[in-house]
């Protein structure tokens, strides 16, 4: 285990911005697990522009400017003894790390268990041992989702998707950790006093310099690979920038005290931007800033499913060989195809959560200005390398056996048994 509060390559703003919340300075020692990454990073800085002292833990370190009050130690969340060094001296744990979101990461099964299932296991126990007694968990909508519309869902009236219905590991994973959290809400501490949890559960989350959505996007619209469109146009989702998820996560910690009664122990939170948008429509300014025309060809969604379900079995078979990436997973088809939006009333009620106005297109704007121009020679090689998969893929998507697209469209009419 090292610890690192020394600049790192990169720049980013690591600015709070005040307007989002109103915070007093806090003095308190907080621990972001998954603080390499976007996410925990972006919280990590902000926590330390209004006072506390703030360690991130990841076993990668992140690629911006460490700033002061913020030491990065790098940790493998699979490892207790390095998580149990790491949260020791904690007043509040913000437990961000996962695996497995999106793309091949998804159809990586033993490691999105061992970080999301027994990593969490892990922060539970370090909690307690190290009578730390607030931990945020960061979790997903997908715990709610599993391909059945949701429109306008609260945290009250929707269950948790039957985890033998969900067709990603990931969201398995991610609705049996956060159940460990709330389950754990009210454990004793190991030197007396009580452990407090909540959970908050974000959609898709977008801002400058966030690399896992919009990169991938941007590659695969580059290669003409999204140049169709599948799923009713009146589909509709949430999305969720990276200062609103801090605000909320900030706030989070904020109602796990004494001074607010801990109105948060043991709840859960649905935080988003406060609006709705369909995934085409919203990713306009991407499309115009890369020079491309906008998919206009619409092609039906079972065939699209059908496809996901070849590349995944092609994926699990070539993996031993090469970890080729598929286009789209299940999952994402799902999350593309199916409308999933929820209302956010109990995290403004309960947490003051207020979120604010950002526009995607800054985001495209500054990745478009900062990423790495490949060569030309590079490029032709991948896209040609691309379409060639893409068209072996298609003919054998062909005659795939049609019972993923019945499978598809049934589970969508009777629900989950």
């Amino acid at each position: 285990m090292s610890v690192v509060a020394t600049p790192s390559r990169g720049i980013s703003d690591c600015k709070w911005n005040r307007s989002a919340g109103a915070h007093n300075k806090i003095h308190m020692r907080a621990v972001v697990t998954g603080g390499g990454g976007y996410c925990g990073y972006k919280l990590g800085c902000a926590l330390a522009n209004i006072g506390a002292s703030v360690v991130l833990c990841d076993i990668h370190k992140p690629m911006w400017l460490i700033p002061n009050g913020v030491a990065w130690i790098q940790t493998d969340i699979r490892d207790y003894n390095a998580i149990l060094a790491a949260c020791e001296g904690a007043d509040c744990v913000f437990h961000v790390a996962s695996y497995g979101m999106s793309g091949t990461e998804q159809l990586h099964k033993e490691e999105i268990e061992s970080v999301n299932i027994n990593g969490t296991r892990f922060i539970l126990n370090a909690c307690k041992q190290q009578n730390i007694p607030r931990l945020i968990y960061t979790s997903s909508v997908n715990v709610v989702f599993g391909g059945l519309p949701i429109e306008d869902g609260d945290e009250e009236s929707l269950q948790y998707f039957p985890i033998d219905k969900l067709v990603d590991h990931y969201s398995r994973t991610k609705s049996i950790a956060e159940q460990m959290i709330l389950a754990a809400n009210g454990s004793p501490l190991a030197g007396g006093g009580i452990l407090h949890t909540c959970v908050l559960r974000p959609p898709g989350i977008y801002g400058p310099e966030e690399q896992r959505h919009l990169p991938r996007l941007a590659k695969i619209i580059e290669r003409r690979l999204l140049s169709f469109k599948f799923g009713d146009p009146t589909v509709k989702m949430n999305w969720i920038h990276v200062e609103n998820f801090v605000q909320a996560h900030i706030l989070a910690a904020e109602a796990l005290t004494p001074e607010k009664s801990y109105i948060a122990s043991g709840q859960v939170y649905f935080i988003h931007d406060g609006e709705k948008s369909n995934l085409f429509e919203w990713l306009t300014p991407l499309f115009e800033r890369l020079g491309c025309s906008k998919p206009w060809i619409r092609i039906p969604t079972s065939f699209v499913y059908a496809s996901a379900t070849f590349m995944e079995h092609l994926h699990s078979i070539l993996r031993p060989f090469v970890d080729l990436p598929p286009l789209l997973t299940r999952n994402e088809v799902q999350n593309i195809s199916v409308t999933h939006t929820f209302r956010i009333d109990k995290a403004r009620t309960q947490l003051g959560y207020h979120p604010l106005k950002y526009d995607f297109a800054d985001s495209v704007d500054h990745y478009i200005k900062s990423r790495p121009q490949p060569s030309n020679y590079y490029l032709f090689l991948n896209i040609l390398l691309t379409l060639i998969v893409t068209l072996v893929l298609f003919f054998l998507s062909l005659r795939l056996d049609s019972l993923s697209a019945l499978h598809f469209f049934k589970e969508r009419r009777h629900g989950p048994a």
